[in-house]
């Protein structure tokens, strides 16, 4: 009974509690370090991977890597054919952006091998140090513009900053928008839902004012733990810290309130109707927490840094949330009693014929009816997800119209689109030895015949590769014909053109593929791999915690199973909508692991919900189908709830006008509505109402416990309604 006394605990000693949390935040506001930050995604590689070992020989060799950059890209004004004098102007621009003291620029260099074949466009690169995204960068491009106007001024020329950077850059203020917008919307939405559930404003304010302070400790115990292991966190953590706590707080809030409410209709006193709520819904808490804690942690085995950091810290959130939820949450709800949803009168009486009861007469009636319709709609949208495409473009995904994009398409006037981002071909002698300069030409015809290369570019003293001072290593640079970050350079530069270069390499040298295309395409192998270990590991270990929490060995089977068909479900709508009604060549390569952590953790939320009711209502003594339909009843509303607000959280990012946000917030929305309205409301009840007692096998879930209803002390009855 661990939860009924934490029950009585935080309900009578409820200022105790406040107090210490506030205690909490205060703390980590005070004493907790800044949360540092890095996202160079090649840094999130092991240095196994040929690309980073591509990148660390360069670096070495040249004192290059594959560090930020952005390009200028110099046409005339006319479209006309650049003359001498004006290639001339471009070299003076170079030397002024390298001699203008701006901040993070390393150098600018331009050569006649960076004129075009067709003498219309000339590329200056400006060198922007090791992180491509530094934060700071945004503002060296502002300043790299600025610098160029005056060199460029009469001369007939124009210039167009482009690069990564530059898209970022140009792209900045419409994030920000979108984030403020997302973030408005999201707020206003759980606040106007939770008025409309519960026509108070005070219910609807909790949940802001619970993540708030959650989100202060959690921040700060993240930081604290990051610093003291040397870990590396993503930007994105901070984004999505905010949407998994939102999330889950706003769901077990919820959960707790909808209890509570049902409590006091049954003629509870008010705190021993919160007790109670504790006492029955704290298990449900702390196993849906624990099971999101396992999902997240499992991502420590993934190879892909940029994943990996991401799990400790959102463990850490959602065990502070979950003990927010059981504490926090029932000691200011005690604080106001009933009042917590005035003006409203409705926790007064229990309504007749609701949506729900008629639900769950329908399922304890027709639980095959249910099951074929709910499960067959899931697989259904299972079946589109075979046709997914992973789409790694992800400049391909930001507003157009900007000087960048005009930029990029500026460039492929003159040369293929890989210049934006050349691909390396890295020679390194082995042992002591030095590079044959004679078979160099032989490796480059050998190169620039695979199909997919645009072309190579000559090194500075004409010939097809630049030549390490030692003779060591050669670096070929070749221009890929299509985008470098589309599908098909990612396969060019992790497939046919590693083979063939490791072919080439004349005796004595080994080759490696070097780039973005092959960073991306090792991020592609790593991505790939992950999942295939991630998944099956955080499935296994959710069904350990179901089988502890059900006590039972056949109802975490199918209840993974409906996991499974919901993610997938949940995949194929996503595939339907955008790669098929919007013709988008893939879903984003970050999708599935965005899945993962809302989708399938946060989704089992409900699962875990609806199997412990179904548990409970058994356990009352009612026959397996009669306890699917006041499941239904009694849970549904909670579920129904919470996956409403979650997903209309999510789809608030459809007005954020980026793609890549809209894919996302379009996908997770989906999912929730899956994962509460079709998978936990029909399918669990229904699939549980037919598998009937043997549900609960080998354990005895459905029998009624020692205890049914937690003994009330006489001071609760006196001190009842009072606030």
């Amino acid at each position: 009974m661990m939860f009924e006394r934490l029950g009585r605990f935080v309900v009578y000693k409820r200022w105790w509690v406040i107090v210490a949390w506030l205690a909490a935040a205060a703390a980590s506001i005070a004493f907790a370090p800044s949360l540092v930050t890095t996202s160079d995604q090649a840094n999130f590689l092991p240095s196994s991977y040929e690309s980073i070992r591509a990148t660390e020989i360069a670096q070495g060799a040249f004192g290059e890597s594959d560090g930020a950059t952005a390009t200028i890209v110099v046409k005339r004004s006319d479209g006309g054919e650049l003359t001498a004098a004006d290639q001339a102007t471009v070299g003076r621009l170079a030397e002024a952006i390298s001699g203008a003291g701006i901040a993070k620029v390393t150098g600018a260099v331009t050569a006649p091998q960076a004129v075009s074949p067709n003498r219309l466009v000339q590329l200056v690169t400006v060198g922007l140090g090791d992180n491509p995204q530094d934060p700071t960068l945004t503002a060296a491009i502002k300043e790299i513009r600025t610098a160029s106007d005056p060199v460029l001024a009469g001369t007939g020329l124009e210039r167009l900053v482009t690069g990564d950077i530059a898209m970022y850059a140009d792209n900045e203020d419409a994030f920000n928008n979108a984030l403020v917008i997302v973030g408005a919307a999201t707020l206003i939405l759980i606040v106007v839902l939770l008025l409309i559930i519960y026509r108070s404003p005070l219910a609807a304010i909790l949940p802001l004012i619970t993540v708030g302070i959650v989100t202060v400790v959690s921040t700060g115990l993240i930081a604290t733990m990051a610093d003291v292991f040397g870990m590396d966190a993503d930007p994105s953590i901070e984004i999505i810290l905010t949407i998994v706590l939102y999330g889950v707080g706003t769901d077990y809030i919820l959960f707790l309130l909808f209890r509570f409410r049902e409590r006091l209709r049954a003629g509870d006193q008010t705190k021993p109707a919160l007790v109670t709520s504790v006492h029955r819904v704290g298990e449900v808490i702390a196993s849906a927490a624990g099971a999101i804690v396992i999902a997240f942690l499992a991502l420590l085995l993934a190879v892909f840094g940029a994943f990996r950091s991401l799990g400790p810290a959102l463990a850490i959130a959602v065990v502070v949330m979950g003990l927010a939820a059981v504490t926090l949450v029932p000691a200011i709800v005690s604080l106001f009693g009933t009042a917590v949803f005035w003006p409203s009168k409705s926790w007064k009486r229990t309504p007749k014929g609701t949506t729900f009861q008629r639900l769950g007469r329908f399922t304890g009636r027709r639980p095959a009816v249910v099951a074929l319709v709910s499960g067959g709609l899931m697989v259904a949208l299972a079946a589109g997800a075979l046709f997914m495409k992973t789409d790694y473009d992800q400049n391909a995904q930001l507003p157009g119209g900007t000087e960048s994009a005009e930029g990029y398409e500026a460039l492929q006037a003159g040369f293929p689109a890989g210049a934006l981002a050349p691909t390396q071909v890295i020679l390194q002698a082995d042992g002591d030895g030095r590079i044959d300069a004679s078979s160099l030409p032989a490796v480059a015809d050998r190169l620039r015949a695979v199909p997919g290369v645009g072309s190579i570019m000559q090194g500075p003293d004409g010939s097809p590769a630049t030549v390490s001072q030692d003779g060591s290593v050669a670096r070929f640079d070749l221009l890929l014909a299509g985008s470098p970050y589309s599908n098909e350079a990612l396969a060019l530069a992790g497939g046919e053109l590693r083979d063939i270069a490791h072919a080439a390499a004349p005796p004595g040298t080994r080759a490696y593929v070097g780039g973005l295309s092959s960073v991306f395409a090792d991020i592609k192998d790593a991505n790939d791999r992950d999942l295939r270990v991630i998944f099956p590991v955080a499935g296994l270990l959710i069904a350990v915690i179901l089988a502890l929490l059900l006590r039972s060995l056949v109802a975490p089977v199918y209840l993974i199973v409906a996991v499974v068909l919901g993610f997938f479900s949940t995949l194929g709508a996503t595939v339907i909508v955008f790669q098929g009604i919007a013709d988008r060549p893939g879903l984003s390569f970050s999708l599935p692991i965005i899945l993962y952590l809302f989708v399938v953790a946060i989704g089992t939320d409900y699962n875990i919900l609806m199997i412990a009711r179904l548990r409970e209502e058994a356990r009352l003594g009612h026959d397996p189908r009669t306890a699917a339909d006041l499941a239904v009843e009694h849970a549904g509303p909670s579920v129904g709830a919470a996956g409403l607000i979650l997903a209309g959280t999510f789809a608030s990012m459809l007005l954020a006008g980026v793609s890549f946000l809209m894919e996302m917030g379009f996908s997770v929305s989906v999912g929730i509505l899956i994962a509460a309205f079709v998978m936990a409301m029909f399918l669990v009840p229904s699939v549980t109402a037919l598998v009937g007692r043997r549900a609960w096998w080998p354990g005895h879930g459905d029998t009624a416990p020692p205890v049914a209803e937690p003994e009330r002390a006489p001071e609760e009855t006196v001190l009842a309604d009072r606030p």
